[in-house]
């Protein structure tokens, strides 16, 4: 039986991607070789990489704009590395907002390049909101946010209006809900959550925000190495770049952000009324900000756990537990996430409401 997978990521895949994945694996384009072991040089693949890059300026509605689509390795966690080496002037500051772990890790690896002014920050109240009031400097070199936040279930539903470059770390809702992408100067997502499989990320960056620092990069770092070497400076993940051209390909088929928005609302709206409505589990992020990606919830009562536990296991949910840092619940329903499975989950909240009585 296939499985209700709600992991946070790796994660859940359209079926069509899986299937066309698979028999490139067997063998790719009818060319005799698996789509593991093409040249990343050959005719086929440089195809895919360029269609790959236009599709997502097509997606995002960035085209002819000044942007270059990247597919780099490293994961997002690289990038956190990335963007001060190539934004943060010598001697120059930068403006970030705390709102979870991984904006926090950005936060450490910016500190080594310079001024890092965190101007807002939840953590106090363990991540469950996200900060509003505040200000971003206008003589800092960029701002930076992290649009959603998959351990803590928060996401940020409006972004601040500033003279300077904003950067967000999109990597968890990337391609799920239509944004004026071009409000943002660079955008940077790993792929496991609504894209692809682990392996790849996806950089997206305004070429003129770019050589400004006044520092010598290493070349693997420089955007502009990657942009001018048209994203294979070095060897690429070919696999996890093919299979997220499928991913983009399905989303373009089935109505594109704007689909994928809707379809994305409407299972989140069924989750959090279950939440809401069932007086066996609480919320753990202040309603205002909850993520319609990654929905974090408790048990009021422990003792329930064992038997809430038994029933989504039996119901072939997969990937349910909180992450390892804080407990809980987490159910991630990214784009290729069918309503029919959140249903299920519903269910299975209810069916325990039922067996509790």
């Amino acid at each position: 039986m296939k499985k209700h997978n709600f992991s946070a990521g790796p994660s859940i895949l359209p079926q069509e991607v899986f299937e066309k994945a698979a028999q490139a694996v067997l063998d790719f384009n009818n060319s005799g070789l698996s789509i593991l072991e093409i040249s990343h040089r050959s005719k086929d693949f440089v195809a895919v990489m360029e269609e790959a890059r236009a599709l997502v300026l097509e997606l995002m509605g960035l085209e002819g704009k000044g942007y270059q689509a990247l597919f780099l390795s490293g994961g997002a966690s690289l990038e956190f590395l990335r963007v001060p080496y190539n934004l943060m002037k010598m001697h120059g500051k930068a403006a970030y907002l705390d709102t979870g772990t991984w904006a926090a890790g950005a936060i450490k690896e910016a500190r080594q390049f310079g001024d890092t002014n965190v101007i807002g920050s939840s953590k106090a109240d363990n991540y469950s909101y996200i900060p509003k009031d505040y200000t971003v400097p206008a003589d800092a070199d960029y701002f930076h946010c992290t649009s959603n936040n998959t351990i803590f279930g928060t996401q940020m539903h409006s972004f601040p209006e500033t003279t300077i470059p904003v950067v967000c770390d999109m990597s968890s809702d990337i391609f799920s809900r239509n944004l004026d992408f071009s409000k943002f100067d660079l955008i940077y997502a790993g792929a496991q959550k609504n894209m692809g499989p682990a392996g790849t990320t996806l950089i997206v960056v305004k070429e003129s925000i770019l050589g400004h620092t006044g520092r010598v990069i290493p070349s693997i770092l420089d955007y502009k190495q990657h942009i001018d070497k048209e994203s294979m400076y070095n060897t690429p993940s070919v696999f996890a770049v093919y299979t997220s051209y499928l991913t983009l390909q399905w989303l373009k088929n089935n109505g594109g952000i704007d689909a994928m928005e809707k379809r994305n609302n409407d299972k989140a709206a069924l989750l959090y009324a279950e939440i809401d409505r069932n007086p066996l589990f609480s919320g753990t992020a202040k309603t205002k900000d909850r993520s319609r990606m990654n929905v974090t919830f408790l048990l009021k009562d422990e003792a329930h756990t064992e038997q809430f536990d038994k029933l989504w296991k039996a119901a072939g949910i997969s990937g349910l537990p909180g992450h390892r840092s804080v407990g809980g619940y987490r159910a991630s329903i990214y784009n290729a996430m069918p309503i029919e499975s959140v249903q299920v989950l519903v269910d299975v909240m209810k069916e325990l409401e039922r067996s509790s009585q």
